[in-house]
């Protein structure tokens, strides 16, 4: 059956996600690996479509890119030879919103969808969460993207081991980003300093769940942990001076703050919202 026959190409939305902070939790098994921690996924995000193969594997904004997570996850799904994911991003990659989890998440879902693979939605977020994890590109930017909204992770891994609550609300977004910074090299590097920070920051906001201490807590642990550059701080220091909420993205040269902080404080930022939904299937009169 040819791909027009067929309908329209299956697509995926999944939200940007932003961490405020995190604690890395290594495992043999990937499924059971991954990070406590605490962010916000974004209503600016990744869609991701998946046709039948007519060129390169994967792009991202009409451009080929390697993508390893991406492409495990095809593998995966047994159509590695059969699909070509096209991915269009609301946001920059590498910069800390989770872009690359995104695709794999995108593309797991919309293979699912494009070639009848009959797989659950736990079972596509683990593949997804797998994929990342061994990529080394990410450690809880699946779990929190399939669940949309102010994502808590209590326990770290896939569905069926990790464990997530939230914080019920919803806010304004603004960011601004100055490039990268190496996930893979943030976690080769000794992450005890990571973990305690990051565990800290979790039972803090465990005690009190609300945004304002999701920000503050984000805050202090970019300067516990010794993540905090020069110009980031700069311009979390111009926010909070002016009475407003901000912090680092967790892994990328990024700030974020809350409602119109990074404006208020002279910035030209980006804004969004917090996403109320999870990653999810485009109905077809949306694409």
């Amino acid at each position: 059956m040819s791909e027009e026959s067929r309908g329209a190409p299956p697509t995926a939305f999944v939200p940007g996600h932003v961490t405020g902070f995190f604690a890395p939790h290594p495992a043999d098994d990937p499924a059971r690996a991954g990070s406590r921690g605490a962010g916000l996924t974004l209503t600016d995000g990744v869609r991701v479509t998946v046709r039948e193969a007519d060129g390169p594997t994967v792009t991202l904004d009409g451009d080929p890119i390697s993508m390893p997570p991406v492409e495990t996850v095809l593998d995966g799904l047994g159509v590695a030879d059969r699909a070509r994911v096209v991915a269009e991003s609301d946001l920059p990659l590498g910069t800390g919103f989770g872009v690359s989890g995104a695709m794999a998440l995108g593309a797991a879902l919309a293979a699912n969808d494009r070639f009848g693979c009959e797989r659950s939605a736990n079972d596509l977020v683990t593949l997804a969460h797998c994929a990342e994890v061994a990529a080394g590109t990410g450690l809880g930017d699946v779990v929190a993207q399939a669940r949309g909204g102010v994502p808590i992770r209590l326990d770290p891994g896939a569905p069926g081991d990790g464990r997530l609550d939230g914080v019920p609300s919803t806010r304004r977004v603004e960011y601004v980003t100055f490039g990268d910074l190496s996930t893979v090299e943030v976690l080769a590097g000794d992450t005890d300093p990571l973990v305690s920070a990051g565990d800290a920051a979790l039972s803090r906001l465990v005690d009190r769940p609300t945004l304002s201490t999701l920000v503050a807590e984000s805050r202090r642990f970019a300067r516990d942990a010794g993540l905090l550059t020069d110009r980031v701080r700069e311009v979390v220091d111009a926010v909070v001076d002016t009475g407003g909420e901000a912090s680092m993205v967790m892994l990328g040269e990024t700030a974020f703050a809350l409602d119109a902080g990074l404006t208020d404080a002279g910035f030209d930022a980006e804004a969004c919202r917090t996403c109320d939904a999870g990653a999810h299937l485009v109905p077809a009169d949306d694409r």
